[in-house]
């Protein structure tokens, strides 16, 4: 055998054995070609959405979970809650109410002398000219009126008359102080008759609300007032 034979088939021999090595290889992959692994298709979170449309996360209060509404629900709650004419005869009624009893206790900075009746009317002023604000509101948002022709406010309980007035405006010291103490306490139980009668016949959630707290709030400062008269 010549030279060049032999490195011919030592040339085929080696193509033969990479063709085997590359077939071998090719059957032991299920005799498939090895392709890149597409990357994972992430689907988007859809938008949570209730039986009468999109979902709305609503936080909780300090300590509880927050609740998923939807956005009808909301505008359902902020919308004004069925009423009926005892409610809107209540705030007509309480608002001139409150707002001798602000009178009464804008004069005490200037008359009183005891800490406590200074205390108190402070009190008076930061809670119940807030809640005039409130009761004005809720009259608007209710296309209502707040006038009441016809009526006389001096007739509803605890209200003091402008006698009455007169000689609280023109007391001084602990004169004030005793006259303001007997006179508050005449009105808050007047509040307080009112709110608890609301109770019983309003329909009204949020004015419910606020009747109870009426009725809570004045009914305490009206023990701590009994307790001054005492002292």
């Amino acid at each position: 055998m010549t030279v060049r034979r032999v490195r011919t088939l030592a040339a085929v021999t080696s193509v033969l054995l990479v063709t085997g090595v590359v077939v071998a290889l090719l059957l032991g992959s299920g005799g498939t070609e090895r392709r890149p692994a597409a990357s994972p298709v992430v689907a988007a979170t859809p938008t949570p959405t209730g039986p009468t449309g999109p979902a709305v996360i609503v936080p909780g209060r300090p300590g509880e979970t927050a609740s998923t509404r939807t956005a009808t629900d909301l505008a359902a709650a902020a919308a004004p809650r069925p009423h009926n004419s005892m409610d809107a005869w209540f705030v007509r009624m309480m608002i001139p109410h409150h707002a001798q009893a602000l009178e009464m206790a804008e004069l005490a900075p200037e008359r009183a002398a005891d800490p406590d009746v200074l205390s108190l009317a402070a009190r008076i002023r930061a809670g119940q000219g807030p809640e005039i604000g409130m009761m004005r509101g809720w009259l608007q948002a209710r296309g209502l009126a707040e006038e009441v022709t016809g009526h006389d406010h001096g007739s509803m309980k605890g209200m003091q008359s402008p006698e009455a007035m007169r000689r609280l405006a023109d007391a001084r010291g602990p004169a004030f102080d005793r006259l303001f103490v007997e006179m508050m306490s005449a009105h808050h139980q007047g509040a307080v008759e009112m709110a608890v009668n609301l109770l019983k016949v309003g329909a009204d959630l949020t004015l419910s609300e606020f009747a109870n707290a009426v009725a809570t709030e004045q009914a305490v400062e009206i023990d701590r007032m009994r307790a001054l008269l005492a002292s």
